[in-house]
C-alpha cells in the first residue's frame, strides 16, 4: 500500500483537522499518524508490529438521548460498534459503518458533528493465533434513524443506554471520554 492510497489519504486529512480532548488523545494522534507513513498496510488486520487501524462507531437514538452499546462477545463489555477496517472498505468511515451494519444492522445513519468524534490506541492481548498488538481505533458520531436492531457478528446483545446512564455499566473509559464529548456536540 503505498501513501498515494485514498484510504491513508482521507485519514490523514480526517487527523489534521481533528482536535485532541487532551495529552492523551494528542499522544495516540501521533501515533496514529506514525503509523499511517510507516512501511506495510496500517489497514490490515494482519499488520502486528505496532498494530492496524481500527474503526467504530458511537451511536444514538432518533431522539438523540440513548446511546447503543454492544455487548462485546470476546471482551465481555458494553463497548461501541466497531472493528476491522477490510480491504473493500473505501475509508475507516466506511469500516464504521459497515462494522455497524455487521453488528446491529442498523443502516442509513446520519454523521453528527465534524468528522472524527474520538481516537484511541490500546493493546490486543494474544488471541486466536495473533501476537499482542495494539489498535488505532478511529471514532465516528452518527443518529441513528431507528432504534430497532439487531445483535448480529461480534456483538452478543446491545441495549440503548441513556446518555446520563452509560457510567453505570461495564464499559471502559475510552467510552466514557467519548461520551463527555458526545454531550458536548449535543450542547
Amino acid at each position: 500500500m503505498s501513501s498515494a492510497d485514498p484510504r491513508r489519504i482521507h485519514l490523514q486529512r480526517a487527523l489534521a483537522t481533528f482536535r485532541p480532548s487532551d495529552d492523551r488523545e494528542s499522544g495516540f494522534c501521533r501515533r496514529m499518524v506514525t503509523l499511517l507513513t510507516s512501511p506495510g498496510d496500517p489497514f490490515s488486520r494482519d499488520h502486528f508490529n505496532p498494530g492496524h487501524f481500527t474503526a467504530s462507531a458511537f451511536i444514538l437514538s432518533p431522539d438523540r438521548q440513548h446511546l447503543l452499546l454492544a455487548l462485546h462477545a470476546k471482551l465481555g463489555r458494553w463497548l461501541q460498534p466497531g472493528g476491522h477496517v477490510e480491504a473493500s472498505d473505501a475509508d475507516v468511515l466506511a469500516a464504521a459503518r459497515r462494522e455497524v451494519s455487521e453488528e446491529t444492522g442498523l443502516t442509513g445513519l446520519e454523521p453528527l458533528g465534524q468528522g472524527v468524534l474520538d481516537i484511541d490506541v490500546h493493546a490486543v492481548p494474544p488471541l486466536f493465533g495473533s501476537p499482542e498488538h495494539a489498535h488505532f481505533d478511529v471514532r465516528y458520531l452518527f443518529v441513528a434513524p431507528t432504534t430497532q436492531a439487531r445483535a448480529a457478528s461480534d456483538a452478543r446483545s446491545l441495549r440503548w443506554v441513556p446518555l446520563a446512564s452509560v457510567d453505570d455499566v461495564e464499559s471502559d473509559a475510552s467510552v466514557m471520554r467519548a461520551v463527555s464529548k458526545i454531550v458536548r456536540v449535543l450542547g
